[in-house]
């Protein structure tokens, strides 16, 4: 069973008088949201689509948080914003100056790509739930349990816990209402008149109604465990560094458990993904990240969907943005096409694919590996592209072909100018003369067959092609083909591959093509 399925139905089975199951995600904004991000938010969607397959009623929601404080500057950021160390992201200006502030940047940034891959989810700004006062409650009662709090988490570490520790910690982050850092400290806490006094280091004090604050926010792990109980969560998947025996679920889950009263939601953890060819983890700090908005720039989104969907959660893999791009469109082409017809036999493979599809009509797109090997040398004109693929493969609406053709000009021209390829202007007769004399009279008998090729349909011409290597042991027959193709392309083209045979012709003409490969 695919593991979103397997998921749902598990959801189902524990929760049988559910009436509808809130899925959770959430990212904090803290720079660009790459596509390591991208796999917290997808996972659940896959979850929620699984769950409503299942004839049940969801509830998807992302977290944004937003009231977290500003650690590091990350690489993509100018550092004179290391002044705002210490704020929340939603108080910080924009870098880039195009929205109201740091944390609105890049949740835009990510909430329009959401978009394109189809996916709906209700979005939680946390600074603004923080601030309207909706957790003032259980910030209250988290203060008042606060060494109980304190005894749970340092069960979960090996040092030994300290009574001066224990007396002095607080489980919340206090924003001075002067310079907005969190560079505070509380001097006391009153529990009886249920108010904190602080003093900051920018030289501020304040005495604060803790019910009517508007500058305090929960730590981490107090704050996930009380949002699961506010919302009602059953579902939340997590990376892999809250994953561990102590790492941050397993002790909210303890909090939620024995603070809050709350069943922890049922959690997965995933695996990071990389991109290939770099071994480190993808980091918006570091600057080693792919943006969901750029793969969308060089793959369909169902395409992007499909790479996720296949994949457990708690398997790692990257995405190539080499001939891996080739290769990722044939697979998901053959295996679209299988689905469709009812012959695709792996199940998982199926629902991959059905998780996937934003829409379940049945769309006519030019294959990406055709449209790769001959746009570069229609110096990526469209038009012409469509009418020498309506002579070759069949009529293709215009936004079509551009859905395939922006795609494959993209990638050629910013990850794999290596397909920029061009015809000889020249015979290569350096490699000509390399060739033995079969291999030579089967130029000859190509170029023959070349000539009448305008009189030939598609599958005709390639019959005759094949024909010329002809022999009585297939796997024989196979290589020499092989090899009648390679000294094809690079008679033309001075590559070992490149697009198939009647598109070329088409493409260069008879003449053209007769000119590279007659050396009589």
């Amino acid at each position: 069973m695919h593991w979103a399925y397997k998921i749902a139905h598990e959801l189902i089975n524990k929760y049988p008088d559910k009436d509808t199951f809130v899925c959770a995600s959430g990212i904090s904004p803290s720079g660009v949201v790459h596509i390591g991000n991208f796999r917290e938010i997808v996972t659940t969607y896959f979850v929620v689509k699984a769950l409503i397959d299942l004839g049940k009623k969801t509830r998807f929601i992302l977290s944004w948080d937003d009231y977290d404080r500003f650690r590091k500057v990350p690489k993509n950021v100018d550092q004179s914003f290391e002044q705002y160390i210490g704020m929340p992201y939603s108080d910080i200006p924009d870098p880039f100056g195009c929205h109201a502030s740091y944390a609105e940047h890049f949740e835009k940034e990510f909430e329009e790509s959401l978009e394109k891959f189809g996916i709906e989810v209700e979005f939680i700004y946390q600074s603004k739930e923080y601030r309207m006062g909706r957790y003032n409650k259980q910030i209250l009662y988290a203060l008042k349990q606060r060494k109980e709090i304190y005894n749970i988490l340092t069960s979960f570490k090996t040092n030994e816990p300290s009574q001066e520790e224990k007396n002095s910690f607080y489980p919340i982050t206090l924003y001075c209402e002067k310079c907005g850092k969190d560079n505070t400290k509380i001097i006391e806490f009153n529990e009886l008149n249920e108010t904190l006094k602080y003093i900051c280091q920018c030289g501020n004090h304040k005495l604060l109604s803790i019910i009517s604050a508007k500058n305090i926010k929960l730590n981490w792990k107090i704050d996930w465990p009380m949002r699961w109980m506010i919302e009602d969560v059953v579902f939340e998947p997590g990376g892999r560094d809250h994953s561990s025996e102590t790492g941050s679920y397993n002790v909210s889950k303890e909090i939620s458990k024995k603070i809050f009263n709350y069943e922890a939601p049922d959690y997965v953890a995933y695996e990071f993904i990389g991109i290939k060819g770099d071994n480190k983890k993808m980091s918006s700090s570091s600057g080693n990240i792919i943006t969901p908005n750029e793969l969308l720039k060089i793959y369909l989104p169902e395409i992007i969907l499909f790479m996720y969907a296949k994949y457990k959660p708690n398997a790692a893999f990257n995405i190539g943005l080499d001939n891996d791009v080739i290769k990722n469109y044939s697979e998901y082409e053959r295996f679209r096409e299988s689905y469709f017809n009812n012959f695709l036999k792996d199940k998982d493979l199926c629902y991959s694919i059905k998780l996937s599809e934003m829409c379940h009509e049945r769309t006519n797109l030019p294959k990406f590996n055709q449209v790769a090997g001959v746009l570069p040398l229609l110096n990526f004109n469209v038009q012409t592209l469509q009418d020498i693929l309506e002579k070759t493969e069949g009529k293709y609406v215009i936004n079509d072909i551009i859905r395939i053709s922006n795609r494959v000009e993209y990638w050629i021209k910013n990850w794999h100018s290596q397909s920029i390829i061009r015809a000889n202007s020249t015979q290569n007769l350096n490699y000509y003369v390399t060739l033995n004399k079969e291999q030579k009279e089967w130029l000859k008998k190509l170029c023959a067959v070349i000539r009448i090729s305008n009189q030939l349909r598609d599958d005709q011409l390639m019959e005759k092609v094949y024909a010329i290597c002809y022999h009585d042991d297939k796997k024989i027959m196979r290589a020499n083909q092989k090899c009648l193709f390679r000294i094809i392309y690079e008679l033309i083209f001075n590559t070992t591959s490149g697009p198939r045979l009647p598109i070329l012709i088409k493409v260069l003409g008879i003449n053209k093509v007769s000119s590279l490969l007659n050396f009589n």
